[in-house]
C-alpha cells in the first residue's frame, strides 16, 4: 500500500502555513508542496498570509487543496522591517490580534495530523505574533500533531550567532523535523545555517521542489525558438526586463522573438515603458507581456531564458533543460538568489550575470556564451523535492492518526 493510499484511507489531514511578503516564491513553492501531498491522498489545508494570487490561488483549488487566504500582510520595503496591510497601512497590535486568532481559527478548523511552517523559525521572524501562539497551541494539543518546517536550500541575509541559537533552540523545542528543499551536492544547507550540524537528526533533504507538468508529452509550439525573458511575480525585475531589451541587438540572436514577461507585481507604468521601449528598438522582434501560466512550456521550447535566480524559476528553468543566463536580484542586501546561481553556474547549468555590474553589454555577452552551450543534461540536479516532501510528510502524518 503506497503511502497515498494511507492518506486516503485513513483521512490523513495536513494544515501548511506560508507568509510572501514580497515576491511570490514561497507561496508557489508551498503551493507546489500542498498540490503534492493533495495527489497522494492527503486532506491538505493551505493557509497563505501574503497578498492574493489568483492564479495560483485557483490551480491550488483545482487540484484539491482547500486554501485559506487570511488578511494579507506585505513588506513595505525591500528593508522588510516594517509590514503593511492589503491597503499600505502600517499593521498595528489589534490588527496582529485578529490575524492571530483567524489563523488559529483555520488550524483548528482543519484538525490536522501535521502542521508544516515554511521557512520559520529560520527567517519569516515579523510573523512570531501569530506563529508563537500556533506552535503553542499545536504543542499542546490532546493529540499532538508532527511540526516540521518546510525550508529552501539557501537562506537569505547574514543572521548573527545569537539569531542561529535561538533558531536552534526553537527547532529542538517544538518541530520533529526540518525539510530543506534542496540538493545538498548542489548546496549543503550549512552554507548559510552554519549550526545545521547539530540538526543533523532532524535534517532531511528533499531535492529541488518543482511543479511537475500535468502533461509532459505537450506538443504546444508557444516559445518555439524564442528568447524567454522574465522576473518572477515582478515586484524587483524592471531593470533586467529593460536591459535584456537594450541588450538584443547585441547579441546573436537578434533575429529571433524575445518574449519578455512581466510578472503582476510590475506596476502599470514599468510594463508600459517596457512595451514603449520595445516598439522603439525592438524591430518588431520583441513582445512584452504579463506573466503566463503555460510558462513552463516557453521554457522546454526557447533557445535561451533571461531571467533572476529566485528559486521556482531557476528550477523550472533546469527542469526544462534551457540553455539560461541568470541575474540574480541583490537588492536590500540580498545574497539568496546570488548564491544559488554562482552554485548553479559552477555546475554549468547557467551563464551568471551580477546585478551590480548588468549592462546590455555585459549581459549580451552571458547570452551569446549561453546560446553556444548544448543543452543541460537530464538529471544534473535532484528536482524530485516535491514527490519526496509528499511521501516523507504523508509518513509522518499517518504515524499521529488515532
Amino acid at each position: 500500500m503506497s503511502v497515498g493510499r494511507v492518506g486516503r484511507a485513513s483521512g490523513t489531514r495536513a494544515f501548511i502555513y506560508v507568509q510572501h511578503l514580497l515576491g511570490i516564491g514561497h507561496l508557489k513553492r508551498a503551493a507546489t508542496l500542498a498540490c503534492a501531498l493533495a495527489h497522494d491522498g492527503l486532506e491538505v489545508t493551505l493557509a497563505s498570509g501574503g497578498i492574493a494570487v489568483p492564479e495560483i490561488a485557483s490551480d491550488t483549488e483545482m487540484r484539491g487543496v482547500r486554501l485559506v487566504q487570511l488578511p494579507p500582510a506585505s513588506a513595505a520595503d525591500l528593508s522588510f522591517k516594517t509590514l503593511v496591510d492589503v491597503n499600505g497601512r502600517e499593521i498595528d497590535e489589534q490588527w496582529k490580534r485578529r490575524r492571530s486568532e483567524a489563523l488559529r481559527a483555520a488550524w483548528r478548523a482543519a484538525d490536522p495530523h501535521i502542521l508544516v511552517l515554511e521557512l520559520f523559525p529560520f527567517g519569516r521572524r515579523q510573523m512570531r505574533f501569530e506563529l508563537m501562539p500556533l506552535l503553542g497551541a499545536a504543542a499542546g494539543a490532546a493529540r499532538r500533531p508532527a511540526i516540521v518546517c518546510s525550508v529552501r536550500d539557501v537562506l537569505g541575509g547574514q543572521k548573527s550567532p545569537q539569531r542561529q541559537q535561538e533558531t536552534l533552540d526553537l527547532i529542538g523545542r517544538y518541530f520533529d523535523w526540518v525539510l530543506v528543499h534542496a540538493d545538498p551536492a548542489v548546496v549543503g544547507f550549512e552554507r548559510t545555517f552554519p549550526l545545521a550540524a547539530q540538526l543533523q537528526r532532524k535534517i532531511r533533504y528533499t531535492g529541488y521542489v518543482v511543479d511537475v507538468p500535468d502533461q509532459p508529452g505537450n506538443e504546444s509550439p508557444a516559445g518555439k525558438g524564442e528568447v524567454i525573458v522574465s522576473a518572477g511575480g515582478g515586484a524587483v525585475g524592471a531593470g533586467l526586463l529593460e536591459t535584456a531589451i537594450r541588450a538584443r541587438p547585441l547579441t546573436t540572436l537578434r533575429s529571433r522573438t524575445w518574449r519578455v514577461l512581466a510578472g503582476g507585481n510590475l506596476q502599470e507604468a514599468s510594463f508600459a515603458a517596457l512595451a514603449r521601449l520595445a516598439a522603439e528598438i525592438g524591430e518588431g522582434r520583441v513582445v512584452v507581456e504579463r506573466a503566463r501560466s503555460d510558462f513552463t512550456t516557453l521554457l522546454a521550447n526557447c533557445e535561451l531564458s533571461v531571467s533572476q535566480a529566485g528559486y521556482n524559476t531557476l528550477m523550472e528553468v533546469v527542469q526544462a533543460r534551457a540553455r539560461a543566463v541568470a541575474v540574480p536580484f541583490a537588492g536590500g542586501h540580498e545574497t539568496e538568489q546570488t548564491l544559488r546561481a554562482r552554485c548553479f553556474a559552477e555546475r554549468g547549468l547557467l551563464e551568471l550575470v551580477d546585478e551590480c555590474a548588468l549592462a546590455p553589454e555585459r549581459l549580451a555577452a552571458a547570452i551569446d556564451r549561453a546560446a553556444r552551450k548544448p543543452r543541460p543534461a537530464r538529471g544534473a540536479i535532484d528536482l524530485q523535492g516535491a514527490q519526496c516532501s509528499a511521501t516523507l510528510i504523508a509518513r509522518w502524518a499517518a504515524d499521529r492518526v488515532s
